[in-house]
């Protein structure tokens, strides 16, 4: 980051004391009305909601579109555990972000918590107040506990952006690296540089999505190198890093050993997300791999390989994530409208299988305006793109019938659209009228 963006954005953090607020929706003209939206009026929604049950509180209150965006700040951003306070504007920001995007209702909690059990604990108290949540930079491997625990504890959506976000884009935007190279994704060779939050599920959705497994090559860090189930220290991964045991059982059918250069031997592409670069993956390695590689460094702020380099040895298609580059691999592509689509139909949770079904429908949307080597993924300037996503998720809920409310397709598309489209459009009028200063 350079001195003069971070200038920038501490003196416009200030002016504006943080970036969201919680303004009314409904109509206010005398105080007579507040006996409609407040007391005594609003008893009877308290009776209605206790005598007909909690799902009554999605039709009646704001649960319905908001979020809870959960955070420890044990990993945030390429800061590391930096605490709870100092990830709140991190957390601010992923509300704006919901909001703005998805026309989510999401509210930042940080949490000072000293272990996994207390943080669930917490969330789970925190249900009844929200239709999903989003857990955000929390350190590996706890994380992967912390997810599992929710998803099957919670009666509502939860999502860990870091897993299943990155996830779900990578998905997106490798199905449609390999339409690029023309080559089957679903017998290639994968490797994986790094193993946390991000590329285990990267590699969970590969399986999802049918690629073999034992073709993939998961590679971590220096001194414990490429992953497989004749590691010799397969034992001790059990249960300090039971993720790297689950990946060394199911990747590499041959048991191929080394670091990064072997396993990059032959690769169709590679997948990067690790540690800020530059140079974890060398330019001369590059050449080591199959025709047309495929390379997705990740790593923020500087990319595992800078893709200039890449591009120099030979790489066909490269991604990052950044947004300097082309072929911007970014969450922000994911979450909004994938809670756009749970929320709107009210669905109980979100499985693997309806965030493959957003992958696909974020890769056919790039195809449909063109692929090409620059442009394999949408932009986040693309609002056709969240529509598309959201519908694909709302209607997997409602056929695999974890839906509280079904719609027609047109139906949900219209209301997907008005929901997306409306806090542009409230942020303009502000703009214009003065109470949003520029």
């Amino acid at each position: 980051m350079s001195d003069d963006l971070r200038i920038k954005a501490l003196e416009a953090h200030r002016r504006y004391y943080g970036k969201i607020e919680v303004i009314p929706k409904v109509p206010i003209k005398r105080l007579s009305d507040f006996s409609i939206w407040y007391t005594p009026g609003v008893a009877e929604l308290a009776r209605y909601i206790s005598k007909m049950g909690p799902d009554e509180s999605f039709n009646l209150t704001y649960r319905w579109n908001s979020v809870a965006v959960v955070s420890d700040g044990s990993r945030v951003l390429g800061l590391g555990n930096i605490g709870p306070e100092a990830a709140l504007p991190v957390m601010e920001g992923k509300a704006l972000l919901f909001k703005y995007l998805g026309g989510v209702d999401a509210i930042p909690i940080v949490l000072r918590v000293n272990n996994a059990e207390e943080f669930i604990s917490i969330v789970k108290a925190l249900e009844p107040s929200f239709g999903g949540i989003n857990l955000e930079d929390i350190e590996s491997p706890k994380c992967f506990y912390i997810l599992d625990r929710l998803r099957n504890e919670l009666n509502i959506p939860v999502w860990h952006d870091d897993q299943q976000g990155t996830a779900m884009v990578v998905l997106a935007a490798l199905i449609n690296a390999f339409k690029i190279v023309d080559k089957e994704l679903r017998r290639s060779r994968i490797v994986l540089v790094g193993l946390g939050a991000a590329n285990y599920s990267v590699l969970r959705y590969l399986e999802v999505y049918g690629v073999d497994l034992g073709n993939v090559i998961v590679v971590e860090r220096p001194g414990i190198g490429i992953l497989s189930r004749c590691h010799p220290m397969l034992d001790s991964f059990k249960k300090s890093m039971p993720h790297w045991y689950d990946a060394a059982l199911k990747t590499n059918r041959d048991c191929l050993e080394g670091g990064i250069p072997e396993a990059l031997k032959g690769a169709d592409a590679v997948i990067a997300a690790s540690r800020p670069g530059p140079d974890i993956i060398k330019g001369e390695w590059i050449r080591l791999m199959a025709d047309k590689p495929i390379v997705f460094a990740l790593a923020n702020p500087v990319p595992e390989i800078l893709p200039e380099v890449a591009i120099k040895y030979g790489a066909e298609i490269v991604a990052t994530g950044r947004s300097d580059y082309p072929n911007q691999v970014n969450n922000s592509l994911g979450f909004p409208a994938v809670f756009r689509g749970v929320l709107t139909v009210r669905a109980r949770k979100i499985t693997d299988s309806m965030c493959i079904e957003g992958a696909k429908a974020l890769a056919r949307y790039a195809e449909k305006r063109g692929l090409r080597r620059d442009y394999i993924i949408p932009k986040m300037s693309e609002v056709e793109a969240y529509i598309e996503v959201a519908f694909s998720i709302a209607k997997k809920a409602i056929n695999d019938g974890i839906a509280r409310r079904r719609l027609s397709d047109d139906e949900l598309k219209r209301e997907i659209r008005v929901l997306i489209e409306r806090p542009r459009k409230i942020v303009n009028v502000m703009m214009k009228s003065g109470l949003i200063k520029e």
